[in-house]
């Protein structure tokens, strides 16, 4: 007793030694509540961000198509009403009713594949694209989601059994496997990336051991290599994406013009609405290279900002893994940190030239309702796992109590 009564005054001592607003930050993080307001803030001030930044570098593209400068930015609106309701909606079910849709999500995504990798519609060199009816959806970014749910449903049941490599490997690997492989018939090197990226994290976090990744890490860069080479396209990005300016007027088009729109940013960007690089030089300036037209317009502090709040969506879903006691729960939420946050670190490293370009939304922020539907329906799982923790639900309650008790008096 005596020495956990030093250890506590020594705590105490340390905690008086920080500065206030150290210590004020400290309490405010541990407060029952603040991971899912972490969870609710970040996601809506992106969606805020997404729409603003959507309406300005799609809005010449627009006029010069349709006459209608705000035609892209309504169809993003209006998944974003779709979607809100969708992740509400996924905040408010049980987990049980979650895990119900494990094998029948996973089932759907791999006919929409192989419907898509045969029968689908063609973009950008790319056949990820399914055409239903007046609609087209690209049943890769659905399949994402199913992917982690199923994946977790699987390694919750096998809990106690992860010791086995066996029970790690089977069936996910498999499943995995084959839903990236029908990504790669329809040769969309970047979702395939994602996918492995994520078979990843699902094994790592059950605790597989190291010298499986190196095979997996190994095996993975010789088929990319390989499937690059078998592609002139994809050969000559790959050559050329560390100096987009050798082909300038080829490959190298793209990414160099991305790097002119953040070059002109600044620190604090040349203004809303203000970017040169939107206006027909720079392809795909509001789905995957948005992030150029935001840097060159809101500089700097824009883009740190929009990196800032995915580092908090990520550092709010680790603290979600890292308190619950549900195994699915830690194992869906790890696989969706991975997801959006590996997504958004190959988008700016595309736009940055660090990565080659392979066609990679930056979630909540590019256009198109195929990547925010299922982002949205993802975050409001992990928004609420965050308000079924027990200290937070019953803050919660309490808080409705409160508010009861005012309305009755």
């Amino acid at each position: 007793m005596r020495r956990l009564s030093a250890r506590r005054l020594a705590d105490r001592r340390l905690t008086d030694r920080r500065p206030g607003w150290l210590s004020a930050l400290k309490d405010a993080l541990d407060r029952p509540l603040t991971t899912y307001y972490l969870l609710l803030g970040a996601t809506a001030l992106l969606l805020v961000i997404g729409l603003i930044m959507v309406l300005s570098a799609s809005s010449v593209r627009a006029y010069s198509q349709t006459g209608d400068s705000y035609t892209i930015v309504r169809r993003q609106l209006m998944w974003v009403v779709i979607g809100v309701p969708c992740a509400f909606i996924a905040s408010r079910v049980s987990v049980r009713w979650v895990r119900g849709l494990a094998y029948p999500a996973f089932s759907v995504s791999l006919v929409l594949l192989v419907v898509t990798a045969f029968a689908g519609r063609e973009v950008n060199g790319n056949t990820n694209w399914l055409v239903l009816g007046p609609i087209q959806v690209q049943p890769s970014e659905i399949a994402k989601l199913s992917l982690i749910i199923w994946a977790s449903h699987i390694y919750a049941n096998k809990e106690r059994r992860l010791g086995s490599l066996h029970q790690m490997l089977v069936p996910v690997v498999p499943g995995m496997v084959l839903a990236t492989t029908l990504v790669v018939v329809g040769r969309d090197l970047g979702t395939a990336l994602i996918f492995f990226a994520l078979l990843i994290a699902m094994l790592w976090v059950v605790g597989a051991p190291g010298k499986l990744f190196a095979l997996a890490m190994l095996g993975v860069s010789v088929l990319a290599l390989g499937l690059a080479a078998t592609d002139s396209e994809r050969l000559a990005r790959i050559y050329n994406f560390a100096d987009p300016f050798k082909d300038y007027h080829g490959t190298g088009w793209q990414p160099a013009h991305g790097l002119y729109a953040m070059a002109s940013g600044g620190v604090f960007g040349e203004g809303i609405g203000a970017s040169q690089q939107k206006w027909g030089q720079l392809p795909e300036a509001h789905t995957d290279f948005i992030f150029a037209v935001l840097g060159e317009e809101l500089g700097l502090v824009g883009t740190l900002l929009v990196i800032g709040l995915f580092l908090v969506l990520a550092y709010a879903a680790i603290r979600v893994a890292r308190e619950t006691k549900q195994p699915f729960v830690r194992y869906c939420t790890f696989g969706i940190v991975v997801w959006l946050l590996g997504q958004m670190m190959i988008n700016v490293g595309m736009v940055l030239a660090l990565l080659p370009v392979i066609g990679i939304p930056l979630p909540l922020v590019s256009y198109g309702g195929s990547s925010l539907l299922p982002t949205l329906a993802a975050l409001g799982l992990v928004i609420g796992f965050a308000r079924r923790e027990p200290a937070a639900a019953r803050a919660l309650a309490q808080r409705r109590r409160a508010r009861s008790a005012g309305l009755s008096a």
